[in-house]
């Protein structure tokens, strides 16, 4: 184990790193969103999944979170695990994979079996590895840009995937797909997923990108524009004073926090702190609790209710930090340390009225979100002890 030290959360960004390091899959680098199944969103209810998989997106905050503390070894097997696991057409890349790389896995239900508390049914595998999630474009060129950035040569297979990748993704970046949250209702224009699209482009035509891979960034820059153009035109609604959901939609997303984080729009415009200011309104609880969206009226095709989902929770306690609350950003992540179990374990969501553990756990995003926002309190307060009348700095937080 590394030397960390992040204050006095270094116990707990241990025990997060050491979680993350046993979801990982040593033959292979896959890293598995959590390894277990069908572990209820809401007791009693339908929303039970099976993550014992590599999701591209969760795997991708894991590599960014390793690379944070100096765990390079790691980050480097997960990109070789990712360029063989994406070879081929960027058509047939899936958002999730087996540990070994497998590709075929149908959602199966086990009839025999009442689930956790009763909550049936019980699945294998998971029908979302055939979604079209678009965003996952934009995580993995973020987390090879990363890669780059810390001084790790491309391999000659990132190499020639890379453009392929990119030029699909300069049509298909237009359609609507499921998103972030996976809905199964039907394809959306998702406002995260557009962001994401355009990170895709604009890490391409960042400068470090540009000289790794001995090209011009111009024609991805344009990209990068054009999409960045669209979102703050059909995705920011005047009236809500607020980005939205998805387009021509009234619907608050938590999604919509990663914005000022990887580099959007600054935290100081107007557009984000209105949209950080309606989430508070609409999806936040007691003060701790961040909901995905509305769940009382949903638009995943599923029954409402479910918990509180921790990794938003962590989003926000980043977004504060990057507004300059500091001490809200401090209270809220010692709240969300607390819930950590007796091992120091989170799960993918917390009841917000009973503060009861849902979801399948141990949950490696919740991990993530802890690990990411504990790097970023440090960071500002050390910022600021050297520099205590510059509030508001703009800091860097996964990206």
């Amino acid at each position: 184990m590394h030397q960390v030290g992040v204050g006095p959360w270094t116990e707990a960004v241990k025990r997060s790193l050491i979680t993350l390091k046993a979801l990982t899959y040593a033959p292979t680098g896959g890293i598995v969103a959590a390894p277990t199944t069908s572990l209820p969103e809401r007791l009693g209810g339908v929303r039970n999944w099976d993550y014992r998989y590599c999701w591209l997106r969760d795997a991708t905050f894991t590599l960014l979170a390793f690379m944070s503390l100096g765990y390079y070894d790691e980050a480097r097997a997960w990109r070789d695990w990712l360029t063989r696991a994406i070879a081929g057409s960027p058509r047939q890349v899936q958002i999730m994979y087996g540990v070994g790389g497998e590709r075929w896995l149908p959602e199966l239900i086990v009839p025999w079996l009442a689930g956790y508390e009763k909550s049936a049914p019980v699945r294998i595998g998971n029908d979302a590895s055939g979604q079209l999630q678009l965003d996952v474009f934009g995580e993995i060129a973020d987390a090879i840009f990363q890669t780059v950035k810390a001084g790790m040569e491309p391999p000659e297979r990132s190499r020639t995937l890379r453009p392929v990748v990119l030029e699909y993704l300069s049509a298909a970046w237009r359609q609507p797909d499921e998103g972030i949250w996976e809905v199964r209702r039907g394809r959306q224009h998702f406002v995260h997923s557009k962001v994401m699209a355009w990170v895709a482009f604009d890490r391409a035509a960042s400068e470090s990108a540009v000289r790794a891979y001995h090209e011009s960034g111009q024609r991805w820059r344009d990209i990068a524009d054009e999409i960045h153009a669209e979102i703050c035109e059909r995705g920011f609604d005047r009236e809500l004073d607020s980005f939205v959901q998805a387009y021509d939609s009234k619907r608050l997303d938590a999604s919509l926090l990663l914005m000022p984080l990887v580099g959007f729009l600054p935290a100081s415009d107007p557009r984000v702190r209105g949209t950080l200011r309606a989430i508070e309104d609409r999806l936040l609880i007691d003060g701790e609790f961040l909901l995905r969206y509305e769940s009382d009226n949903p638009s995943d095709g599923l029954p409402p209710s479910e918990g509180a989902f921790l990794a938003c929770s962590f989003w926000l306690v980043d977004n504060y930090i990057l507004q300059g609350r500091y001490a809200e950003a401090r209270k809220l992540f010692d709240r969300l340390l607390a819930r950590c179990n007796d091992v120091g374990l989170l799960a993918e969501e917390v009841d917000p009225l009973s503060g009861r553990m849902l979801g399948n756990f141990p949950q490696a995003y919740s991990h993530v979100g802890l690990i990411n926002s504990a790097l970023n309190l440090s960071r500002q307060a050390v910022r600021r002890r050297s520099a205590p009348n510059h509030e508001g700095r703009q800091v860097i937080i996964g990206r």
